[in-house]
């Protein structure tokens, strides 16, 4: 048994890899900006606390992202993350991303893909692993639509939603094991458009109730027309958007930081 870090281990994903490892045998280590949330308090903007979490650990999850923020420092946190792995030897650090970043020129995926290629140039020994939108993701996006008298949205986007419990469990398989560099990416189990996803949505709400076509222009939005934030020929999750939705979710994503 090993001795894992996991960042944003208070958020949806990464809440649930602790879970994994510790389910494992694991002992886990959680690093928190507040004080209780984890089992360490660390900031990674400024890297205190980091050196006393990062000390005698086998592995490292690297899971915080500031979505909301479009990932403004997400590429400061990872270099602060880079140079505790460095200076512990670390001997493995995974690092969670996304499907499409190299392809979609979408701020917050290319603070993304600036963190692979940090991990990548850091001599660290690594795995990245790339995983779909998840189910959590894209129900927090429409309740929070839901009270708009009338919805404009991309309705032609694709998307291949996956339960982020499966991405969380692959990534707990992957950090007990041999960095791989770029494992498989990781999909769920069907490609859908944005209004197929609405439309299973009203079985749940009956909001949004007007919903009508918003047309985008740009390279970002044909990205998402074509597909490029998905990976069919790794449609690898188990669990439906239609699973999901029956489930009646009431949680509110967040990635955790």
């Amino acid at each position: 048994m090993g001795t894992f870090l996991v960042t944003g281990g208070t958020g949806v994903l990464g809440r649930i890899v602790v879970e994994r490892l510790r389910e494992q045998g694991h002992d886990v280590r959680v690093l928190s900006r507040r004080a209780g949330a984890g089992t360490h308090v660390g900031d990674l903007a400024t890297g205190a606390g980091l050196a006393e979490a990062v000390a005698g650990v086998d592995g490292i999850v690297h899971a915080a992202s500031e979505s909301r923020k479009m990932g403004r420092a997400d590429v400061t946190q990872t270099d602060t993350v880079i140079r505790a792995a460095t200076q512990a030897r670390i001997g493995h650090l995974l690092y969670v991303s996304i499907v499409g970043i190299d392809r979609l020129p979408f701020r917050y995926y290319r603070n993304k893909l600036a963190c692979e290629q940090r991990i990548i140039g850091s001599g660290v020994p690594h795995t990245i692993l790339r995983a779909t939108q998840f189910h959590e993701l894209l129900g927090s996006i429409l309740r929070t639509v839901e009270p708009l008298p009338i919805t404009p949205l991309p309705l032609n986007f694709q998307f291949q939603p996956v339960a982020a419990a499966e991405v969380a469990g692959r990534a707990a398989e992957l950090i007990a094991g041999p960095p791989t560099g770029l494992a498989p990416d990781f999909g769920g189990p069907e490609v859908l458009t944005l209004r197929q996803l609405v439309d299973t949505w009203h079985t749940l709400s009956p909001r949004p109730r007007r919903v009508f076509q918003l047309p985008l222009p740009g390279r970002i939005a044909r990205g998402f027309r074509a597909g490029y934030n998905t990976c069919p020929d790794q449609a690898v999750g188990v669990r439906t958007w239609a699973d999901y939705v029956g489930s009646a979710p009431a949680d509110a994503y967040s990635p955790g930081v």
